[in-house]
């Protein structure tokens, strides 16, 4: 993959595959899921600069598996693969 540096509080994440099995062993189809709210973080910016100038590093890094919104970022496709960039302040938790 080709070298991505977000900028500021922005974070680059790989959605992870959600589970193609219900619990009782049903196949879902593509067209009946969701898109996935786990991703791994890729990249990392430099962090938050907050009001009084100060630069907030960022609580995440490069491998975390994270929980994120279901609409948040924005799509980006590089090198052939699916990427959702978007805020620090949009991910929710680390797993």
């Amino acid at each position: 993959m080709s070298n991505i540096k977000p900028l500021f509080d922005r974070v680059v994440i790989k959605r992870m595959e959600e589970e193609k099995l219900s619990a009782g062993g049903i196949v879902i189809p593509d067209s009946a899921t969701e898109k996935p709210i786990k991703g791994e973080v890729i990249a990392v910016g430099t962090g938050k600069v907050l009001e009084n100038g100060q630069l907030r590093a960022p609580q995440v890094k490069v491998g975390d598996k994270v929980l994120f919104g279901k609409y948040s970022g924005t799509e980006v496709k590089l090198d052939g693969t699916d990427l959702l960039v978007v805020k620090e302040d949009d991910i929710f938790a680390i797993l």
